[in-house]
């Protein structure tokens, strides 16, 4: 309760969610004593995939023993999630008086929400200034409240694509525009560029980065993958390859975030061995994205059926679960929730003639979601009658199922949160 007590008070400080500039975090950080400043950073930017390419990291530091601590944002179930110290998330009473001292130096200042949670994970971190400290890119990157470091080991920019574009003025919502917003203020250390969807975009990106002096590491130049049928895949870099196993993780596309993971940490010399790498992305524990859930309420109602949850909410994201689901010689059954502000149709209509059954759903204690009969109206999809359900319970209750299909929850990670709970 006090925990909650102190986020309620924290999310008034300013009358925005979002607010870009670095002038508020960069104060609050000064009273702090810029802990920013001493910490060993891994920055990690882009559209899609950073989550399980800092997943894939932190599951290979724990096979080599080495410390981390981690910063990530939404979280799903708990907002826990996003504080990371020595290689475990914070308790209640922990992150509870974290922030009740941030805010205490703060002195009611104005400061958006992310901006003070921000500031209060790099004070937390001063701790463990020794450790490895992985740091998610928010909106963007340029005006993100994590953008105030002034060194770190590395940078990794995963899968670049359109998203978050009400963000921007109307005549900038170009793929160029978020490049530039996400690239052109990296450091001067190091920087790993991951598999993007195509080569103009990746193209882009080079271009955005090449006055940058960084050290550039760029996949299918500096690093790449082959898949092989026999149950593993090959990564080579230039300090040569490796025979992996298949990772504990669905979905092939995972694999370039498990390759620029591979990338960051055998630039960077750490002491990690092969064997360590090999078993590391055997125990990679990812949350609401392609998720199976294989028991609980919701999997209960699934019966003999797959259960998987998504939380991607763009049309890169799209792109990839349809390859995914591409791979599967089975019945499947998209359930859709979806904020407002996300791109509704270029979304749904990599889906088109790839699923059997589209049922639009409400995100529960989500004010700034799409209502479902509102959502409904804007898609079209070819063959099928989109369905509109009040609840995730009624959404699966009335699939008509048999056995050995799959049932895919996506659209929003705000809807997975809402699932995980309900499970």
């Amino acid at each position: 309760m006090k925990l909650q007590k102190i986020l309620a008070r924290l999310q008034k400080l300013h009358p925005k969610e979002i607010d870009l500039s670095l002038k508020r975090i960069q104060k609050l950080c000064k009273k702090l004593g810029n802990p920013q400043d001493n910490l060993n950073c891994i920055s990690v930017v882009g559209t899609n995939g950073k989550y399980s390419t800092i997943q894939t990291i932190r599951a290979i530091l724990n096979e080599a023993n080495i410390n981390y601590n981690i910063y990530t944002s939404p979280h799903i179930q708990k907002i826990n999630e996003r504080f990371v110290y020595n290689n475990n998330e914070m308790n209640d009473n922990e992150l509870a008086e974290l922030l009740a001292e941030v805010e205490s130096v703060n002195n009611k200042d104005q400061i958006t929400f992310f901006e003070i949670l921000t500031a209060a994970f790099f004070y937390g971190a001063k701790k463990y200034s020794k450790n490895i400290t992985i740091i998610e890119s928010g909106l963007f990157h340029r005006f993100d409240a994590t953008n105030i470091l002034k060194k770190n080991l590395i940078t990794l920019i995963t899968s670049i694509g359109l998203d978050h574009l009400d963000w921007l003025p109307k005549n900038d919502q170009t793929i160029e525009k978020i490049i530039y917003e996400k690239t052109s203020s990296l450091l001067n250390s190091s920087i790993v560029v991951s598999k993007q969807s195509s080569n103009d975009i990746l193209e882009k990106i080079k271009n955005s980065i090449k006055e940058n002096k960084s050290k550039k590491i760029i996949f299918n130049s500096e690093f790449s993958y082959l898949v092989n049928e026999n149950n593993f895949f090959y990564f080579e870099d230039k300090f040569g390859g490796i025979k992996l196993p298949y990772p504990n993780i669905e979905g092939k596309f995972q694999l370039d975030n498990i390759a620029t993971a591979i990338a960051a940490l055998r630039t960077l010399k750490l002491d990690i061995n092969e064997e360590k790498i090999k078993k590391g992305i055997t125990k990679i524990k990812t949350v609401g994205r392609l998720q199976e859930i294989k028991k609980g309420k919701l999997k209960n109602l699934a019966k003999r059926n797959k259960l998987l949850l998504d939380g991607s909410h763009n049309p890169l994201g799209a792109k990839v679960l349809v390859d995914y689901l591409d791979t599967l010689n089975c019945q499947k059954h998209l359930i859709l929730g979806m904020m407002s502000n996300k791109d509704h149709e270029n979304y749904i209509r990599y889906f088109n003639k790839k699923i059997n059954s589209l049922t639009i759903v409400d995100i529960p204690n989500q004010k700034n979601s799409m209502k479902r009969n509102i959502l409904k109206n804007k898609l079209k999809l070819d063959g099928i009658e989109i369905q509109s359900k009040p609840s995730i319970e009624e959404a699966i209750n009335s699939l008509q199922l048999k056995n050995d299909e799959i049932i895919l929850i996506t659209g929003s990670l705000y809807l997975a949160g809402e699932v995980l709970n309900l499970n």
